[in-house]
């Protein structure tokens, strides 16, 4: 048959010039070969076709056929070829090498010849056949493990069904290559094996993978720095560190990309202390095998420092004003970065927020290295002051449960004000304390209008679960149930209750607060609690109402009626203890100095019943006591965020009084039960936490806590009621139930309750003591920041003391301890904890060591 047969596909992929050499060739020794010569017939059939290259003709194509296909439509193949009925084309010339060359380009095509079926006169009848490239069935990984398919399988993304080309396959082995490059395997070898399916038209691709080992970093050579030495410069390499041995937690695995970051923080260093020309004129990395060696060569340059600073625009302020807010000399080190952060970085404190917290939206400034002189470096401050911007409208996104007038009440910014940054900051810090939404999603967008000088903003938010879940439980048998059940809603609506939709389980939506806790140990002891809490009394004004309701019962049982008694018909008792109270407490925040203070009253009755306990060991083992007491606290919060603070503080310093009873009784009063019938004293509570980056993720926590109770009068002493217990998780629990309104205050490596005065059977003597301090130091480092469950471990060194009279109270007297926890934050169940510490010091002359502590719902105080 003589063949129009143009192009394998290495001829598609070739110049248009080259083409049509090989076409014309082709046919050339097409004709000879079936003695043709030049002479062209006028109709011919397919078998006795033949052309003469060296005296092409013009036909018009009468019809396009196209076989061969698998997926693709015929159609659309006539359509890329450009060849259609109607067209003339010349024999042999460009447009049939053309065409080929098209086909090929289109990628899904492996080979593509154009035939001449017949020829009649100048009509000529073509037929495209093509083969495709096959379709992906499946893709397989073969010397890797089972959990690194998977990943590699999310990673490459290759679907079924589509064409494989050189590219696909390229593209995927770089992908592989990449992935195990990053975890140090640079050495990764990717082979590709491409194994037809017996479905039609499909195929299988297997990557063999040879990870090899990991790369380790053998040396890193640096050269050419004389300012800064090596051991600095290595140090500023977070993500790329040579072998030593012991290393740990920075392992040596070559990571390019990190490889790449630490370079440009070498050099942001250097020119943060003034090196401003600093570069890496070269840098090499040495395959030695399984380890590799890097070199690079800095040039530093001179170190310039600051000589002129000069301002020009501003008109509001004086040179002088500004200098001062800006804090930099002349001598100081030429620092870009920290000039930058002088400008623009510091919320109240730089000068931008000069400007911006008085309206000044638009206004902007630009430093200009005015002159270079040796090395001094002249800088010129340029400032665009503007026009002030009022606020227009408050624009909110994203509060699906929250109501609107619930947000909007705690925003600084408001229409008609005067457009402020630190306003602005100080509105997204407490979005972030409301607890309704991720404090990680919280935006903030100002809307300029120039044209009539307002702002819109803009805040957007995302609503996470907020209300908690307490529950554990268990029957024990005689004892009867054992466990607690806790339910805190945060976010509750008391105006709500009859709107059905707005239940989520409960009525929702008004930024109220109720909590229902149950604990019981069998009839032994059980614990009811009820509170509610209204933040915006009225609607109008930040007075935090709250009210909260609870009762103690806490038996002291003959556990030989368990055990030796069964058939007695239930449990023996042998003494017991009371407990009702009432707690309603008002509370507002305040303008001065800062909207972040908050005072609060609260005004309490408790009323305990002892029957045949002396649970304080002084001889009080049955009567009534009745305690009035009026709180107040005054307390500032100016934490990022409620679980993983990263910078702020948190001050409480609180004092709670009863009134004097000894001194307004008439007679002296000698039976022990009707001294504490009133029960008196004050009591006085300093709490102060501290938050702030260290580096990266890594934050540093230091806090203190101290308290002291006292008598209004000496002969009757300090009251048994409200003291301090001290000791272990500060968790008030089963063998440590706080039953006469002790403050349970944690100290890790240390027994529950073993810190402090204690009595000849190793507890808290007369109710715990009346004086305690404490000092805690963390590093904290988050795992995960996402609201659904916030995770951090940390390290912490801590001391601290209880004493039971002010004569051996001693501030430096502390029991220490140091170790490490995990803390895992979950909406629904709070915050769970887990702490391994070592106690240094003797309690009853014997060190504690090693103790491990739980936690849950609370930060140890």
């Amino acid at each position: 048959m003589n063949l129009v047969k143009n192009l394998s596909k290495s001829l598609a992929h070739r110049s248009g010039i080259l083409s049509v050499i090989m076409f014309c060739w082709l046919f050339q020794a097409n004709a000879q070969r079936v003695g043709l010569g030049a002479n062209t017939p006028k109709s011919t059939s397919s078998s006795a076709i033949s052309f003469d290259a060296a005296d092409p003709k013009e036909y018009t194509i009468s019809e396009v056929t196209v076989s061969g296909t698998q997926f693709l439509d015929p159609n659309s193949m006539i359509s890329i070829s450009g060849l259609k009925p109607g067209d003339k084309v010349r024999i042999p010339g460009p447009a049939i090498p053309s065409s080929v060359r098209k086909m090929m380009d289109f990628g899904t095509l492996d080979d593509v010849e154009i035939m001449a079926t017949k020829v009649e006169g100048e009509k000529i009848w073509l037929n495209i056949h093509i083969k495709e490239r096959p379709r992906l069935n499946r893709v397989s990984f073969s010397g890797i493990r089972k959990g690194e398919r998977e990943t590699l399988n999310d990673k490459v993304k290759l679907i079924k069904g589509r064409v494989i080309t050189p590219t696909v396959i390229k593209n995927t082995q770089l992908i592989i290559k990449k992935y195990y490059m990053d975890k140090g395997f640079y050495n990764t070898k990717v082979k590709v094996l491409q194994i037809p399916d017996s479905t039609r038209g499909q195929a299988t691709l297997n990557f063999t993978i040879t990870k090899g080992k990991k790369v380790k970093i053998e040396k890193i050579d640096i050269q050419g720095n004389t300012a800064i030495s090596d051991r600095t410069l290595k140090r500023k390499m977070k993500g790329t560190k040579q072998k030593m041995l012991g290393r740990l937690f920075n392992p040596s695995k070559y990571i390019p990309k990190k490889y790449d970051e630490d370079k440009e923080k070498l050099i942001a260093y250097y020119r943060k202390n003034g090196y401003r020309d600093a570069v890496i004129e070269f840098d090499t990395i040495r395959n030695n095998g399984e380890t590799i060696s890097l070199e690079m060569r800095i040039d530093e340059g001179i170190k310039y420092f600051y000589r002129d600073i000069t301002w020009s625009g501003n008109y509001l302020h004086t040179s002088a004003e500004l200098g001062t807010i800006l804090g930099i000399k002349k001598g100081d080190v030429y620092n870009p970065e920290e000039l930058d952060k002088k400008i623009n970085g510091i919320p109240g404190a730089d000068v931008s927020s000069v400007y911006m917290d008085d309206g000044y939206l638009y206004f902007r400034i630009d430093p200009t290295e005015k002159s270079v002189d040796g090395d001094s470096i002249d800088i010129e401050l340029r400032l665009y002051e503007g026009k002030q911007a009022t606020i227009n409208r408050i624009l909110l996104n994203g509060n699906t449960k929250t109501s609107d007038r619930v947000v909007l009440r705690e925003l600084s910014t408001l229409p008609g004000q005067k457009f402020s940054k630190t306003e602005i900051i100080n509105t997204q810090r407490q979005l972030s304390q409301m607890g309704y939404f991720d404090p990680e999603k919280i935006q903030i967008n100002p809307i300029p209008n120039q044209s009539d000088g307002t702002v819109d903003i803009e805040y957007t938010v995302e609503e996470k679960p907020s209300d908690q879940i307490e529950l554990s439980g268990g029957w024990g048998g005689y004892i009867g149930f054992v466990g607690t059940l806790g339910l805190v809603f945060n976010n509750f609506s008391l105006k709500n209750i009859p709107n059905r939709e707005t239940w989520r389980p409960l009525p929702s939506g008004d930024g109220q607060k109720l909590s229902v806790r149950f604990q019981a140990n069998g009839k032994q002891y059980q614990t009811y609690s009820l509170s509610f809490s209204e933040p915006w009394l009225g609607g109008k004004k930040p007075i935090n109402f709250g009210v909260s309701l609870q009762r103690t019962v806490y038996r002291m049982t003959d556990f030989r009626s368990i055990y030796g008694n069964i058939s007695g018909g239930g449990l023996n008792y042998r003494g017991g203890y009371f407990n009702n109270g009432i707690t309603v407490s008002l509370g507002r925040r305040l303008k001065e100095p800062d909207r972040n203070l908050v005072m609060t009253h609260a005004l309490s009755y408790q009323r305990y019943r002892l029957d045949s306990l002396d649970i304080f060991r002084i001889g009080y083992s049955s009567g009534i006591s009745n305690n009035i007491s009026f709180n107040t606290t005054i307390s500032r919060n100016t934490l990022d965020n409620l679980q993983f603070p990263r910078r702020g503080s948190n001050m409480s310093l609180s004092a709670t009084f009863t009134p004097p009873y000894s001194a307004l009784r008439k007679k002296e009063i000698t039976n022990i039960t009707d001294t504490y019938k009133w029960v008196e004293y004050h009591k006085w509570m300093f709490d102060m936490s501290y938050y702030a980056t260290i580096t990266g993720k890594l934050v540093l926590s230091a806090r203190t806590h101290m308290g002291y109770l006292g008598a209004y009068n000496q002969k009757i002493g300090y009251s048994p009621f409200g003291r301090f217990i001290v000791g272990g998780s500060g968790l008030a629990g089963q063998g440590s139930f706080s039953l006469a309104d002790q403050d349970i205050i944690g100290l890790r490596g240390y027994e529950d309750q073993k810190v402090g005065p204690l009595a000849q059977n190793g507890y808290p003597a007369s109710g715990g003591g009346i004086v305690y301090n404490k000092y805690v130091m963390e590093l904290r480092y988050p795992v995960s920041l996402n609201p659904q469950a916030t995770i951090f471990v940390l390290g912490f060194a801590e001391g601290g003391n209880n004493w039971g009279t002010y004569k051996e109270f001693n501030p430096f007297d502390l029991k220490r301890s140091a170790g490490v926890g995990a803390r895992i934050f979950m909406p629904a169940f709070g915050l769970l904890g887990i702490d391994w510490g070592y106690g240094f010091d003797k309690i009853q002359g014997k060190t504690s060591g090693a103790q491990f502590h739980f936690t849950i719902g609370q930060q140890i105080r």
